[in-house]
């Protein structure tokens, strides 16, 4: 009896201090599973207006209708819409960064939310989305793979997959060379960094419509790369998703 006991004791132990966490965002204990504070989930809500379609850049003012900015009418992208869901900072940082590289995969299910909120909010603005094929994760190198455990950008597109009955084709792209991290450098070199890191399969993407997921864009390089390789493996469109835009 002591010892069933005992063991009762310990499994209410466990789940008492699972269920504590801190919200990433402010520190303040919560115990509502997604590791936020309410506080910190109305913060994180997207922002009024859109961003350009083209970058996923935010206006210096809330817009009603997102419009292309200066610099993506001077020089397009090379895919068709960008759907970010906010800015890279505030709680919506500390989570990205928290999921990536603290082990903190309790974060993943918000993400997801996100990125199906995200999807659903740029097919009401683009209905031609709907005609979307499946879900390209930006891959990982092997060895970065391996050392992570997993690939954020696969993973966050999990419940958009599963909601809108879209498959995640992660063979559709593979990087063939490895690269020093985007984040380690200015902006101005990421583009030669990355050239050529990626091939892309065009038995599988010739003549599709495909939406290429990441979790981050900064200057956009590793994602142009990307949208060029699917689009000379034959694939008829390719549009953007991603969580935050820096």
């Amino acid at each position: 009896m002591r010892e069933a006991f005992a063991r009762l004791a310990g499994r209410v132990l466990r789940t008492a201090l699972l269920a504590e966490t801190r919200c990433p965002g402010c520190g303040r204990i919560t115990a509502d599973g997604l590791g936020q504070c309410p506080d910190c989930r109305a913060a994180i809500a997207p922002l009024g207006g859109g961003p350009c379609p083209g970058c996923g850049e935010y206006p210096g003012s809330a817009q009603d209708v997102p419009v292309l900015c200066g610099r993506c009418r001077e020089k397009p992208r090379p895919w068709n819409r960008t759907l970010v869901y906010g800015p890279y900072a505030g709680p919506l940082k500390d989570l990205i960064l928290g999921y990536k590289f603290e082990d903190r995969l309790d974060f993943g299910q918000r993400l997801q939310e996100f990125a199906l909120e995200t999807f659903e909010r740029g097919l009401a603005a683009s209905p031609e989305l709907a005609a979307c094929d499946m879900i390209v994760p930006v891959p990982l190198h092997p060895r970065r793979l391996l050392a992570r455990g997993f690939n954020q950008s696969l993973e966050v597109a999990r419940l958009l997959s599963a909601r809108r009955a879209l498959p995640i084709r992660q063979e559709g792209l593979c990087r063939v060379r490895r690269t020093t991290p985007q984040m380690e450098l200015a902006r101005e070199a990421r583009a030669e960094n990355i050239k050529g890191a990626f091939a892309a399969s065009g038995p599988l993407l010739a003549g599709r419509n495909v939406l290429l997921v990441d979790d981050i864009m900064t200057t956009g390089a590793t994602l142009e790369e990307c949208a060029r390789a699917m689009l000379n493996a034959g694939a008829l469109r390719v549009d953007v998703l991603v969580l935050a835009r820096a």
